[in-house]
């Protein structure tokens, strides 16, 4: 294994701005790099679910990738998510990844022909792997999204062993117990980064050390403190901070569904368009009715650091 320093604190799964005619903007691309490093976000994980890497194409996938890495410039690890049904478009993305100074690559099952058992996706993975033979790399189990039910736990068991660089699992399920058993593998060799926005609190006191999520982006401040009160033993604070959080997603998800999700970008000056099809166009009723929620709640409070809130501190 590629003996890296574990990926802790809070990974922001970044999104992906669009124009309004379907091209990337990336123009806002530093703007959004440079929110997360002011909001003191460790990470970000690029062209994932978040970012719509399956609705684009290898060569904006690349660009993209690119783009963040460069506007992060050393400040913000950053892992480009590589997975693809196609190993050949995997290995291409995975070396890619790490000839523009990446610091991780990860990635889902093959999602369409899927796996049969652990060793197919081992040896897929393995393969991919290869080809960026000096970037640790992240196996990304999102069993809701790719329907590939290969155990997380046996997958680390044996890509340990085939896997040289293998250097931990993004976790993106509410089973607590099993991602407990993921962390045991080993000696707890692994990182096992959580994805699972809503439930943060649960996974820190389950012993996640490391988050990846969309709503990051959105309410960086919020997050950071239900990682300072954890830490402090203020459960009290990380509860209601949590559930500041569970507010939040379900003003923008019960509206909006996944077509919503970074929309209320919008409120820290970053406009990153709507989402690619198959994901629809939010109505602008829609819009209207996430911001009268958001600011039902507060939500401009508590959010994240503004410019001028820096100034001041």
């Amino acid at each position: 294994m590629i003996d890296s320093p574990p990926l802790t604190g809070l990974i922001a799964a970044t999104f992906t701005p669009f124009q309004p005619d379907g091209r990337i903007c990336f123009e806002k691309i530093p703007d959004c790099t440079e929110f997360l490093i002011r909001n003191g976000v460790a990470g970000a994980y690029l062209c994932g679910s978040t970012g719509e890497g399956p609705s684009l194409t290898i060569a904006e996938r690349k660009a993209v990738a690119e783009a963040y890495v460069k506007a992060a410039a050393g400040r913000l690890h950053t892992i480009v998510h590589i997975g693809h049904t196609c190993l050949a478009d995997v290995r291409d993305l995975a070396a890619h990844a790490e000839s523009i100074g990446a610091d991780a690559i990860s990635s889902v099952s093959p999602y369409y022909f899927k796996p049969e058992n652990t060793k197919s996706l081992v040896h897929f993975l393995r393969d991919a792997a290869r080809s960026a033979p000096t970037l640790p790399f992240y196996y990304y189990h999102i069993p809701s999204l790719t329907g590939v039910a290969v155990n997380p736990v046996q997958f680390l068991e044996e890509g340990g062993k085939s896997i040289p660089t293998l250097r931990g699992i993004k976790f993106t399920d509410s089973d607590l117990s099993l991602m407990n058993e993921c962390q045991q593998v080993d000696g707890g060799k692994f990182d096992v980064l959580f994805g699972r926005d809503e439930m943060l609190l649960a996974g820190l006191s389950s012993g996640a050390a490391g988050a990846v999520g969309s709503t990051y982006n959105l309410a960086p401040k919020l997050y950071q403190n239900i990682i300072q009160a954890f830490s402090s033993g203020d459960m009290k604070t990380a509860r209601e901070c949590q559930l500041r959080s569970v507010a939040m997603i379900k003003a923008i998800v019960e509206v909006g569904g996944e077509a919503a999700i970074k929309y209320p970008m919008h409120r820290h000056g970053i406009d990153c368009g709507s989402r690619r099809l198959p994901m629809r166009q939010l109505k602008q009723t829609e819009r209207d009715e996430i911001d009268r929620r958001l600011d039902a709640i507060g939500f401009d409070e508590w959010a994240a650091l503004s410019v001028s809130q820096e100034s001041v501190a």
